[in-house]
């Protein structure tokens, strides 16, 4: 199964012949953990994609080809490796929000309450008009109609959604909207002069990225990046919220440092980055950049030869383009949830989500593919790209693969052992202390993937580049 799914990616990339062909799996196949849908082979693809794109950036350097492998259980893992951290003595707590969750309606349905950041916290609060208290949430959702408070939370500026099957989803203006794009496009966008890859020992030597994603997906990215040799910078703000454990998750490899864009000194700084940046990726809704002048085209204009990641959660057209999401959010909207609860039902009633984040870091996993792509593309013919994908088309992309037979799922553990885990981690000295996460899945034959700086604290280096390795 690994070898056709990945063949559904790697159109993207234009290659000639079957590269496919060259990556070896291991480690099985689905369902590894208790769900019908082949997350396995999903994390286990997309990864292969990245490492098929860094050998590919490799052979380009050096002339030189290498092998790529990918255990497909690793793979999985790391779909929510911020479960497997220890900071010092004592794991990072990943609980989410006591009121986030999946709550009946009035008229008999589902809805869905996006809540860990409190400013998505106290939209849902507010139109439902009570504290943060779960029972009192429960009472105020069992007053509402499930699509009259999607739409509530959504226009408060809120995210969350109502639980639809997969044949509702199906008929929705935005699945027909997402059903008519490709996986990834990778699109050019200005003209520039070819630029050859700084000289290097690893495939992203001398690549900077610019990191201004948040949460899991584009932070994935980033940090793919990174292990296989990118200078990455992450760009946040003090007044922005996050969860610690993701931050240290998708930390590694990555120089951190704060920006309020709202400033217009900050906001001149980063364009200065801009001006040497070669990557720049970005998981703001479609739009909502353009009045910093850090639009595609304008960045392209600020920095021939850029190429520009674009993150969204509902794809850039259709009714949806606009809306605020989640991977939980896009499997509530789009039939996963109702249908992981009927094929696995969870210890409590109603939807359930599958055990990982498995459309967000597959998503980050495609970004940097398609990073990297473009990346080549500059090289052998010049030119400004823009890389655009969703949450919402890989969600589909994932439910297309099909599902396990629901006979396979009897008995499936739900947890990996802990060889397996013992196996797969490794330690960094942070500045916080001993980080204990998973290392790198893939396995690439010359140039091993490896992240050479630790997590460190967000805002915890100046923004300023620090110079190229010389050859």
């Amino acid at each position: 199964m690994p070898h056709p799914a990945l063949r559904t990616i790697l159109p993207i990339a234009q290659w000639s012949g079957d590269p496919a062909a060259s990556v070896t799996f291991t480690g099985g196949t689905d369902p590894v953990l208790p769900t019908p849908y082949r997350i396995g082979v999903a994390g286990a693809v997309t990864l292969a994609a990245a490492g098929l794109a860094a050998a590919a950036l490799w052979e380009t350097r050096t002339g030189r080809r290498q092998s790529v492998t990918v255990d497909l259980r690793q793979a999985t893992a790391s779909l929510r490796s911020g479960t497997y951290m220890k900071l010092g003595d004592g794991h990072l707590s990943h609980a989410r929000n006591s009121i986030m969750g999946v709550y009946p309606t009035r008229d008999g349905r589902w809805s869905y309450l996006h809540c860990n950041f409190p400013n998505h916290r106290a939209a849902a609060l507010g139109v439902l008009g009570v504290a943060e208290d779960r029972a009192a949430v429960t009472r105020a959702v069992a007053g509402w109609n499930a699509a009259d408070l999607e739409e509530a939370i959504i226009a408060a500026k809120g995210a969350g959604g109502m639980v639809r099957s997969h044949a509702e989803w199906a008929r929705h203006p935005q699945a027909a909207a997402i059903a008519a794009l490709p996986l990834m496009e990778i699109v050019r966008i200005g003209d520039s002069p070819p630029e050859p890859l700084p000289a290097g020992d690893r495939p992203l030597t001398g690549i900077r990225v610019l990191d201004l994603t948040r949460v899991l997906a584009g932070p994935t990215c980033a940090r793919t990046l990174a292990e296989h040799g990118a200078d990455v910078m992450k760009i946040t703000a003090p007044h922005l919220p996050n969860l610690g454990y993701q931050e240290w998750d998708t930390g590694h490899g990555k120089l951190s440092a704060h920006l309020d864009l709202r400033a217009p000194g900050d906001l001149e700084t980063l364009r200065g980055l801009v001006r040497e940046t070669d990557v720049f990726s970005q998981g703001y809704r479609p739009g909502s950049l353009a009045g910093r002048s850090l639009s595609p085209e304008e960045l392209a204009e600020l920095r021939p030869g850029l190429i520009y990641v674009s993150l969204s959660a509902f794809g850039h057209t259709g009714p949806w383009a606009s809306r605020r999401g989640f991977d939980t959010v896009v499997q509530t909207v789009s039939g996963m949830t109702a249908r992981q609860a009927e094929i696995v039902p969870g210890k409590t009633a109603g939807p359930q989500f599958y055990p990982v984040s498995a459309i967000d870091y597959c998503t980050g996993y495609l970004m940097a593919f398609g990073a990297m792509m473009a990346l080549a593309r500059r090289a052998q013919e010049g030119g400004s790209w823009l890389v655009r994908i969703s949450l919402a088309q890989v969600g589909k992309w994932m439910v297309d693969l099909g599902e396990v037979p629901a006979a396979s799922l009897k008995d499936v553990p739900a947890e990996f052992s802990e060889e397996e885990l013992e196996r797969w981690s490794t330690v960094s000295e942070t500045p916080s202390g001993r980080l204990r996460h998973l290392k790198p899945v893939v396995q690439m034959s010359e140039t091993a993937p490896h992240w050479a700086r630790p997590s460190v604290p967000l805002g915890y280096h100046r923004p300023v580049w620090p110079a190229r390795e010389s050859s």
